[in-house]
């Protein structure tokens, strides 16, 4: 990025095409996808463009200033990283919720180590953008920032139990606690030729067949590399189909691996995700930890941050990709936002601040040496208002070309 191109919204916008393309060069179709998905609202550009993000930072560092702290990172903080999954064991600080159902940052793909207030300023930008998700004016939207960093900073310094979960994240853990796996297979799969495999479309496509040669090594390194207690027995596995899967906004693009996987004799097939990592986005401003892989990265910083992990979550390698294994559970699923009621917006936030302060809390490298005050608290909102009107401009001009690109093709 030219330095006098640092905050033109317009550079900006081509700057974040130019990354979609080199991500998609492959696939057309995956290109337009992404760029259908991109321009849905500014939150989706946000979530779709965390390495521009992290460029805008680098390149205007006052913007990434404000209270210490140091420790893993989510790298990728925003609203719709949160989610409902089957965590490695019961959580029993869930209040009411089901003991195999947790509800916590889902998605550590992005993870470094360093400031956490690059978390925290992220997040609190979503919130911004997020406001039309929300049917929220901008006064509304500012109150909820407010009400996020109160609670994220209070987590971060206090050790205390674990704040109940709103009446939007409780109505989802009971949802998807009843979920079962015959209907997770229901929604993926199709017979074909008198054997399931997942519906080819646009969700699930055919993989290469160099690819396809390769998936049996990697699911059995995938296994080898699971804890032992979470480690099936190897006799009767048979990978009933693979694909390709098609998900995601930011990683659209990278290989993903979805394998239908038979355990044992007559069984139901379980699902199971293989998923490409790379450098992290965050890498513009702090480096990834030394000695881990990419996959490894995304391991360590869950284990580091989450009381309760997923289930079934193990690196592994396709040929010579680095991949992250999981199992898909009926239990994964997001808010949807759009229908969250006003009167439980406040409530919500809060809760997602609390969330990622007690992540923080216990991936914490170097614990900040004092409490966050109102003024730090005032001036990293400052910094995220400038960085939601900067994307509000560049998504405005991203939507005016980059369809445009797609289409010619």
């Amino acid at each position: 990025m030219a330095k006098h191109d640092k905050l033109d919204p317009r550079a900006l916008a081509h700057r974040q095409i130019e990354l979609d393309r080199g991500r998609v060069a492959h696939s057309p179709p995956l290109f337009r996808r992404k760029v259908a998905r991109m321009s849905a609202s500014p939150l989706a550009f946000l979530r779709g463009a965390a390495p521009l993000f992290f460029e805008v930072l680098r390149e205007q560092p006052d913007l990434g200033e404000g209270p210490g702290g140091e420790g893993w990172l989510v790298g990728d903080a925003h609203v719709e990283n949160f989610g409902a999954f089957r965590p490695r064991r019961p959580a029993p600080d869930e209040g009411d919720a089901p003991e195999d159902v947790a509800f916590d940052l889902n998605d550590f793909d992005e993870a470094v180590v360093g400031p956490f207030r690059l978390d925290v300023l992220r997040l609190t930008t979503s919130v911004l953008l997020g406001a039309r998700e929300f049917r929220s004016d901008g006064r509304r939207a500012l109150g909820l920032c407010d009400h996020l960093l109160e609670n994220y900073e209070h987590a971060l310094f206090h050790e205390g139990a674990r704040p109940a979960p709103p009446r939007p994240v409780a109505e989802l853990q009971a949802k998807v606690a009843r979920r079962s796996r015959k209907e997770l297979l229901a929604a993926r799969t199709e017979a074909h030729a008198g054997r399931l495999r997942f519906t080819r479309g646009e969700r699930y496509l055919e993989l290469a067949p160099s690819t396809l040669a390769h998936v049996a090594e990697a699911v059995e390194r995938y296994f080898a590399n699971l804890d032992e207690a979470e480690r099936p027995a190897p006799k009767g596995r048979e990978i009933v189909d693979a694909a390709f899967r098609v998900a995601g906004t930011g990683s659209l693009g990278l290989l993903r691996v979805a394998v239908l996987l038979r355990l044992k004799e007559g069984g139901a097939p379980l699902v199971f995700d293989l998923k490409e990592q790379r450098t992290p986005a965050a890498s513009a401003l702090a480096p990834p930890p030394k000695g881990l892989g990419p996959a490894e990265r995304v391991v360590s910083a869950a284990l580091h941050c989450l009381e309760h992990p997923p289930r079934r979550m193990a690196v592994t390698a396709l040929a010579e990709t680095p991949m992250l294994g999981r199992q898909l559970s009926p239990q994964e699923d997001k808010l949807a936002l759009a229908r969250i009621a006003d009167a439980d917006l406040e409530p919500l936030v809060g809760f997602l601040g609390a969330l990622l302060g007690r992540a923080h809390r216990r991936g914490a490298t170097h614990k900040p040496a004092h409490r966050w005050s109102k003024d730090e608290r005032d001036a990293l909102l400052d910094r995220a208002i400038r960085l939601a009107s900067l994307h509000e401009a560049v998504y405005l001009w991203y939507c005016r070309y980059a369809p445009a690109v797609a289409d010619a093709l």
